[in-house]
């Protein structure tokens, strides 16, 4: 008896069906990571009308979800992060709800019609939108487990099963909750994001989440030489045949020699902050540090290294206290230490004018130059250089 109608259409071998599975699940991821996040999301990109059709469609007819809930929660998770009302914080949450309950926090607020209107704007609203996607949400799963059960037959099954458990368990898992819980930091943001590669390498890009929430207009989200984003070479796939373009990436700091201080240099600053601040702790945290363990050994506390350099908002009450008696015992942290909190009070003061942020950095690097301390004089005069350059590109 001929059985080859149950294995569908395509009757393809057992590698056949798990590479199909595999490239359907990323498409999904690209169609995330691209279409909803770097460009509905944070504007980073410009994909071409038909890219975007491609994928609300395919999101539409593997998820169910709409452009306008998924863009609303993640920038409100932006605005709102590690607060109460982050809508998926581990740190609030626990780690455990999100990894297992992440699709549950995600639709809480996807049906928050407060949320679709703050957070939700922009997003299509065209006749296809209002017409097909939101009012018949279903749909599309439907014609994608009748399409995958003509092509793949039996096995549809199982390929059906794991395209359902890519969002919940790739997204609200490994982003949502490890991407804020485990992994390594490049940048010391005033939230708890991380980068989880290399175990994040199939979601696209996503994992480098620590890179992201340093710079969330930047449609590239590797930063270092060895960090891969597949999603920033899909984008400059589809640049090179016309179907993208790219609108920002993350500044590089420029800095010019003997360059005068002015409302220019407060602005490269300024847009450099999560540059300056790593430079700072690389070029003189660390070192002073190492300097003064040589000098102090243990009695300066164990995990002292981790303290000095944590985001100060993240640190508990115990941390904190750790923190200020081993300050209290070395004078020369807590001079560094003190000067990396003034310069942040540049891009944390939003109330304060032009004229007040270039007199609060002239100050800075004229203490810090006066300050006796070697390698915070060297970056102080390497402070003096920063000059704007252009972030817009064009791909």
């Amino acid at each position: 008896m001929n059985l080859d109608f149950l294995y569908g259409y395509l009757n393809l071998s057992f590698w056949g069906y798990v590479i199909a599975t595999l490239i359907m699940v990323q498409v999904s991821i690209f169609c995330v990571t691209v279409y909803l996040h770097r460009d509905a999301a944070h504007r980073s990109v410009d994909l071409h009308p038909v890219v975007r059709h491609f994928a609300r469609l395919w999101i539409w007819m593997s998820s169910s979800m709409l452009t306008k809930e998924w863009v609303a929660v993640h920038r409100k998770h932006h605005a709102r992060c590690e607060t109460v009302d982050d809508p998926h914080s581990p740190v609030i949450f626990g780690i455990k709800k999100v990894l297992l309950e992440g699709a549950e926090l995600y639709q809480v607020q996807a049906r928050n019609a407060e949320t679709l209107e703050k957070f939700g704007r922009g997003t299509p609203d065209d006749w296809i939108e209002r017409n097909l996607y939101s009012r018949h949400r279903n749909w599309g799963i439907l014609a994608m487990i009748m399409l995958d059960v003509f092509f793949f037959g039996v096995p549809a099954i199982i390929i059906i099963s794991i395209q359902m458990l890519t969002f919940p368990v790739l997204a609200a898992g490994v982003i949502n909750g490890l991407g804020h819980y485990f992994g390594y930091r490049n940048y010391e943001c005033p939230d708890a994001s991380t980068n989880v590669t290399p175990w994040g390498l199939i979601v696209g890009g996503e994992e480098l989440h620590n890179n992201h929430h340093a710079f969330p207009s930047s449609a590239k989200f590797s930063v270092r030489p060895w960090e891969v984003d597949a999603g920033w070479g899909v984008i400059r796939l589809l640049s090179f045949f016309g179907l993208a373009k790219v609108a920002r990436i993350a500044p590089t700091p420029v800095r010019v020699e003997g360059k005068h201080v002015d409302i220019e240099t407060v602005r490269a600053v300024i847009v450099n902050r999560m540059h300056v601040v790593r430079d700072y702790t690389r070029t003189v945290m660390l070192p002073v540090l190492r300097t003064e363990l040589a000098v102090a050994g243990n009695k300066l506390g164990q995990g002292i290294r981790k303290l000095l350099v944590r985001e100060s908002s993240l640190l508990d009450e115990q941390a904190k206290s750790l923190l200020a008696h081993a300050l209290e015992q070395n004078k020369a942290l807590k001079t560094v230490h003190e000067f990396r909190a003034k310069l942040q009070v540049m891009w944390n003061g939003s109330n304060m004018s032009n004229e007040t942020l270039l007199q609060h950095l002239r100050e800075w690097i004229a203490q810090a130059e006066a300050s006796g301390i070697k390698a915070l004089q060297d970056f102080a005069a390497a402070l003096r250089g920063y000059t704007l350059q252009p972030v817009l590109v064009r791909g």
